[in-house]
C-alpha cells in the first residue's frame, strides 16, 4: 500500500486578479521521486513555497505527515524537511564548513555530519575556503549539502542541477536514487525535461496555475497516445519483401530510404510491427524512439488537457 506523505487539497493562490495556482489537488507518496514541470509562470514555485509553508494558500489546505503546513504542529515536521532553492545565496565570507555549521545550528542538526556531507558533495578539500571563491557548481553542491542537514525524510529541490557539469548531474541523480532507497521522499522542479524523464516516478504537469495531469511517463504516454518512431536498418535487397510484409499496416507511415525504413505508428501497433520486423530476413537493426517527456508536455499543452482527464491515474 502506498502511504501519502503530502496532500494538497483544493489549493489556490491569488495575487489580486492573478491566479498563480488554481484549485490544485495532489497526493505525493512516501519514498517516491516526484517532479513539478511547466513553463515559467506555470505556478510551480508558488506551489513549492506553499508546500513548504513559506506562502499561505488563498484557499484549500496542504498536509505533510497529516499536519497542516500553516499550523503550529507543522514546526516539528519542518525539522525533517530539506530545501534547496533555485537561487542559492550564502554569506561569502564564511567557509564551506562554517556555512554548514551556521545552517545546522539554526536547524538543530548534528554538526558532526557536516564533514561527511561535504565529502559526499566533493567539497571536502574546499571546506576551509571562503564561499566567495566557489564556482556556481560548487555553490550548488554546498546548497544540496545544507538541504541534507538533519537527515531529512522529505527533500524539496528547485532546479537542483543548475551549474553542474554532466558528470556532476549524473552523480546527483545517482545520489537521489540512494536517498529514495532509504525511504526519502523527493520533490523536484526542473526545466530540463530530458534529464528527469528517466529519474522520476511521477510527474505533475502545470500550466497557468492548473495541474493538467499527474502520472508516470509511461502513464502519460499511454493516455496521450502520441505516435512513436521505429528506425529500421535493412539489406537494400530486402526492401520489397519488407514492404509486402507491412502492407497490412495501412495506418502507419512508412518511409523507405536506401537501406533504411522509418515507421511512424501508434503504441498499439508497436508490438505487431516489431514481430514482423524481427522475423523478416534482411533486417539488421531496430531502434524505437518513444515520445519524450518534452513531447508529452507539448502535447498536453497544445491539446489543452485538464486535470480531470486523468483523475483515474491518481
Amino acid at each position: 500500500m502506498k502511504s501519502a506523505i503530502i496532500e494538497v487539497k483544493g489549493v489556490s493562490k491569488r495575487y489580486g486578479e492573478i491566479h498563480a495556482v488554481n484549485a490544485a489537488d495532489l497526493v505525493i507518496y512516501k519514498g517516491e521521486i516526484f517532479s513539478l514541470i511547466g513553463h515559467n509562470g506555470a505556478g510551480k514555485s508558488t506551489l513549492f513555497k506553499m508546500m513548504l509553508g513559506l506562502l499561505q494558500p488563498t484557499n484549500g489546505e496542504i498536509l505533510i505527515r497529516g499536519k497542516n503546513v500553516n499550523g503550529r504542529a507543522f514546526r516539528e515536521v519542518k525539522r525533517r524537511i530539506g530545501y534547496l532553492p533555485e537561487n542559492v545565496v550564502f554569506y561569502d565570507h564564511l567557509t564551506g564548513i562554517e556555512t554548514l555549521h551556521f545552517i545546522g545550528k539554526l536547524k538543530g542538526a548534528d554538526l558532526k555530519t557536516c564533514p561527511s556531507l561535504l565529502d559526499k558533495m566533493g567539497l571536502l578539500k574546499a571546506a576551509r575556503r571562503p564561499v566567495r571563491g566557489y564556482s556556481k557548481g560548487m555553490r550548488q553542491r554546498l546548497g544540496f549539502a545544507q538541504a541534507l542537514l538533519g537527515e531529512p525524510e522529505i527533500l524539496f529541490l528547485d532546479e537542483p542541477t543548475t551549474g553542474l557539469d554532466p558528470a556532476g548531474i549524473r552523480e546527483f541523480y545517482q545520489f537521489l536514487q540512494e536517498l529514495k532507497e532509504q525511504g526519502v521522499t523527493i520533490i523536484l522542479s526542473s526545466h530540463n525535461l530530458a534529464q528527469i524523464q528517466e529519474q522520476v516516478d511521477r510527474i505533475a504537469l502545470m500550466k497557468m496555475g492548473d495541474i493538467l495531469t499527474v502520472g508516470s511517463v509511461a502513464d502519460l504516454r499511454q493516455q496521450l497516445d502520441l505516435p512513436l518512431h521505429i528506425q529500421v536498418r535493412l539489406d537494400p535487397r530486402a526492401k520489397d519483401t519488407l514492404r509486402q510484409a507491412l502492407s497490412g499496416f495501412t495506418e502507419c507511415e512508412l518511409d523507405f530510404g536506401e537501406g533504411s525504413l522509418m515507421v511512424t505508428c501508434t503504441t498499439k501497433q508497436k508490438m505487431p510491427l516489431l514481430t514482423i520486423l524481427a522475423t523478416t530476413e534482411g533486417v539488421t537493426d531496430i531502434q524505437i524512439q518513444e515520445p519524450s517527456l518534452e513531447d508529452l508536455f507539448l502535447g498536453y499543452v497544445s491539446r489543452g488537457a485538464t486535470s480531470q482527464a486523468v483523475s483515474a491515474l491518481n
